[in-house]
């Protein structure tokens, strides 16, 4: 949630530099909400022919940094701290180039607030998730997700686990051991593109999930597994464990726990699939 930062209710991707210790924002997306335009490349053309100063600086100006991009996947786009989107703001006529100003250096100050108290970054989540219309039970479900979520991360860390691919594929050993999907499949049942999947689970795909890497992160305290290969093996117990509640809860109930369920506007939500009650073959 912290890499999404929120502008009248519109997106605006954002990545932290540890190092610099500064924002990097999202041309992209700045151009769009300062413009409105439908096409905003078409846009930035137009407005570095009419601007030769905006253009001689554009490769100073502009980072390319990995976010989200438009099909879910992570890949390099251009990026800018907050003096450079000054700068481009300069050149774009807009109402709104004054208010986003401001909201500049509102997330600037926020940031810093909350390196000195990380509590003020859990209430903003908190926040951020009411803004998107989530109810409060769920968001504190969320919220627990992700404590319990870092709680294993630090583990894994402790324990060899230093690339980020790392954690994905570890990732992706839990939810497949615990739902009998990938991330990445389970995406796609619930029609998800670059949003984060968690943040479209309901209450009982929140609590398998918490179950799955609480107890990986039990049983890496326990067993100490060292670098990817023994941790993989780790990932796997503590997904079954969840995986092995969630299908007794299933034979009980007659109901699959893995929905189509998700939290997208009614205009961005896909067509329902055939089987509305989804079971998953688990070889």
């Amino acid at each position: 949630m912290s890499n999404i930062k929120l502008f009248e209710s519109k997106q605006v991707r954002t990545t932290w530099s540890e190092t610099e210790e500064k924002w990097y924002f999202s041309v992209q997306d700045v151009v769009e909400i300062l413009t409105d335009s439908a096409d905003v490349k078409q846009y930035v053309k137009r407005m570095l022919s009419r601007d030769e100063q905006l253009k001689l600086n554009w490769g100073t100006i502009c980072t390319p940094l990995e976010m989200i991009a438009a099909d879910g996947k992570k890949r390099k786009i251009q990026a800018a701290d907050v003096k450079g989107i000054f700068r481009i703001i300069q050149s774009i006529p807009s109402p709104k180039a004054e208010p986003f100003k401001r909201w500049l250096a509102q997330v600037g100050s926020e940031r810093l607030e909350e390196i000195e108290n990380p509590e003020i970054a859990t209430q903003r989540t908190r926040e951020l998730y009411k803004l998107k219309g989530y109810p409060d039970d769920w968001i504190e479900k969320r919220m627990r997700s992700i404590a319990i979520r870092e709680e294993l991360t630090d583990e894994w860390k402790a324990h060899g686990i230093k690339e980020k691919v790392e954690y994905s594929i570890l990732t992706a050993e839990i939810s497949k051991a615990t739902f009998g999907l990938t991330p990445s499949e389970y995406k796609e049942v619930k029609g998800l593109k670059s949003q984060n999947l968690r943040d479209h689970f309901n209450d009982l795909e929140l609590i398998f999930s918490m179950l799955g890497e609480a107890s990986t992160t039990a049983i890496v305290r326990t067993q100490n597994p060292e670098g990817l290969s023994e941790n993989k093996k780790a990932a796997r117990q503590g997904g079954k464990i969840a995986g092995d509640a969630r299908k007794a809860l299933e034979l009980k109930t007659g109901e699959s726990v893995v929905s189509e369920e998700n939290y997208l506007p009614e205009s961005q939500k896909p067509k329902a699939l055939s089987n509305n009650n989804l079971f998953i073959d688990e070889k």
